[in-house]
């Protein structure tokens, strides 16, 4: 049964990497609706969190009472990792070029391997290293070799983006040892969602929905977006995170710029070059290294 759990939580993981990779889908049609980077993140953590909560309210309403002394490891998930590595990608997106603020974005599954050696003592394998090593290979070569121009604030920017979003591995681990999933995500997203609220400037948000000539489809798709991007990954890749190590899940969460590159082929008719080419089939072989056996 708990080898059964942990092929679950591997599957689980990896759909929500493909979930992750549509994210450039949504955010260029609502960047033509007018919204800034920090109202799209607003907009996509505000109704997930509502989602969440309504999933939480169908599946276990005793699952809304947490502890007084949990509530700052919840503000760690939703301030320090939701918000915080959102907020530092789009500001490195916008110091330097696109490729490498991604690039220091996929450092997470080095900082998660980190942080796991560290807190929860997992084991520094060579195969766990060697897939580390193919998945952020893999990540460069998709995301492009550049970095002109590049400061050292743009840099612990850039770095900062991935240690907040390797964080929420490490925290999430250990909210699920006291709460269930959909507690988790639930409380994760109601922080998040009071925080971007405060910095998303609401005011022009709102407006942006007020000029709208096709509100009801503007809203709609608004749902869409958070359902798509936030509540199907971010359930899934939680729910996995109860089988599976989270240095593990981190590498498996490489998976997302492969689908994402994917996207930008089939739906925006961008070139696949032969680096990107390569670069998926190392991601893919990062995969396939953690789940064979020696």
């Amino acid at each position: 049964m708990k080898t059964e759990n942990k092929k679950t939580g591997i599957l689980l993981i990896i759909l929500a990497g493909c979930f992750w990779g549509s994210m450039g889908i949504f955010v260029r049609k609502l960047g033509e609706e007018g919204f800034d980077s920090i109202q799209i993140v607003s907009i996509r953590v505000t109704l997930a969190a509502l989602a969440f909560s309504l999933i939480l309210f169908i599946k276990e309403r005793s699952g809304f009472k947490i502890s007084l002394r949990d509530i700052p490891l919840f503000l760690g998930l939703g301030f320090g990792s939701i918000l915080f590595f959102t907020i530092c990608y789009f500001t490195a997106i916008n110091m330097m070029s696109l490729s490498t603020a991604a690039i220091l974005l996929y450092t997470s599954p080095i900082w998660i391997m980190l942080m796991s050696v560290l807190f929860f003592h997992e084991k520094l394998t060579g195969r766990k290293l060697l897939a580390l090593a193919a998945a952020f290979g893999g990540c460069v070569l998709i995301s492009g070799i550049s970095g002109g121009g590049i400061t050292l604030t743009g840099l612990l920017v850039g770095l900062g983006s991935g240690i907040g979003y390797g964080l929420y591995s490490i925290l999430g681990t250990i909210a699920l040892k006291r709460y269930s999933p959909y507690t988790v995500t639930a409380y994760t997203f109601l922080f998040a969602a009071a925080g971007s609220l405060i910095i998303c400037r609401p005011g022009e948000m709102f407006g942006s929905f007020a000029a709208s000539d096709h509100l009801a489809g503007l809203i709609l798709f608004c749902f869409l977006t958070a359902f798509v991007t936030a509540v199907i990954p971010f359930l899934a890749y939680t729910l996995g995170l109860e089988s599976v190590e989270a240095s593990k899940a981190g590498i498996l969460a490489t998976i997302e710029p492969m689908v994402a590159t994917l996207f930008g082929v089939l739906i925006f008719k961008e070139p696949l070059t032969i680096f990107s080419s390569l670069g998926i089939l190392m991601i893919l072989s990062s995969v396939i290294i953690l789940n064979t056996k020696d």
